[in-house]
């Protein structure tokens, strides 16, 4: 050790701080390229997720209303079918009504 690092001790820890502060440097840099990641994200949340509806609509087009009717007429009458299968060995009277109520329009 030399008198000069008696004399000046900020000198002497330089070399250790500048690693230091590299090293903190090379931990915080993607820690800030994240966080604007996520602001940008942020910012433009309701415009990507419009642009994802949009895709999904070109992909999947919505069903018309009669068609939406159509389908869960379709599905009421299933059920009435199904329900009717369950009670058809044990109340056979029952199964047929059912049945008759999923034949109506």
């Amino acid at each position: 050790m030399s008198f000069l690092n008696l004399a000046f001790p900020a000198e002497a820890a330089l070399p250790f701080a500048q690693s230091f502060l590299g090293l903190m440097a090379a931990y915080v840099r993607p820690a800030l390229g994240l966080g604007a990641l996520v602001t940008l994200v942020m910012v433009f949340k309701p415009l990507i997720l419009g642009l994802a509806q949009a895709a999904v609509l070109l992909v999947k087009p919505r069903k018309s209303l009669e068609q939406r009717i159509l389908a869960h007429k379709f599905s009421g009458k299933m059920m009435l079918n199904r329900m009717a299968n369950e009670y058809s060995l044990s109340q056979p009277s029952f199964a047929a009504e059912l049945r008759n109520m999923a034949a109506r329009d």
